[in-house]
């Protein structure tokens, strides 16, 4: 019994060090600081959110451009953390299979992943929301709501920034995994 916890406790204690490339060193920077920029964004929607509650129930006057731009907060917040958060793997896994790989197995799961999964998906995404936001923009579309915020395509065009930035988290992903993986990057 002992010898099968510790046989298993070799293989989860294992982690991958990817290596670093030429477009990793160029990516990840701006990640980290658009990542650790707009961290400063979740205090603003706290601020937002307490100004709301105390105006509404101390007050007894609810602002709907506070509500709104709570979830403009949230929205952009969460789009562009997105990239930041998939460049330092802080990204909910399937641990239950990934964690009882070793190293060399999950940076093929991850290559394959990214190749599979994580691409056609935000090329999609990028592809979709091109004329989404060019729709907004071109007519000039508001919120629908008395007192709501203007310039509806400013927080849609969030959608397509993001995705961007999540691609260039993957190329650079990519790039480290396929490093490791081949021991070089073409």
């Amino acid at each position: 019994m002992e010898e099968t916890r510790l046989s298993t406790a070799r293989f989860l204690g294992q982690i991958m060090e990817l290596p670093s490339t030429a477009i990793s060193r160029r990516i990840d920077p701006v990640l980290t600081w658009i990542g650790q920029s707009i961290s400063w964004i979740w205090l603003l929607l706290l601020i937002t959110i307490v100004c709301n509650v105390v105006l509404r129930y101390v007050f007894g006057e609810g602002r709907i451009e506070l509500e709104e731009m709570q979830w403009h907060l949230y929205s952009t917040g969460f789009l562009l953390g997105i990239g930041y958060t998939f460049q330092v793997d802080g990204h909910v896994r399937v641990d239950v299979v990934h964690e009882r790989l070793g190293p060399r197995w999950q940076a093929w799961l991850e290559l394959y992943g990214i190749l599979l999964c994580v691409l056609p998906f935000v090329a999609l995404i990028l592809i979709y929301s091109v004329p989404f936001i060019q729709t907004s923009f071109t007519l000039g579309e508001v919120s629908m709501s008395p007192g709501g915020l203007p310039f509806r395509w400013a927080i849609k065009s969030m959608l397509f920034i993001g995705f961007f930035l999540l691609l260039l988290a993957a190329i650079s992903r990519l790039s480290r995994v396929w490093a490791y993986l081949f021991r070089s990057w073409p």
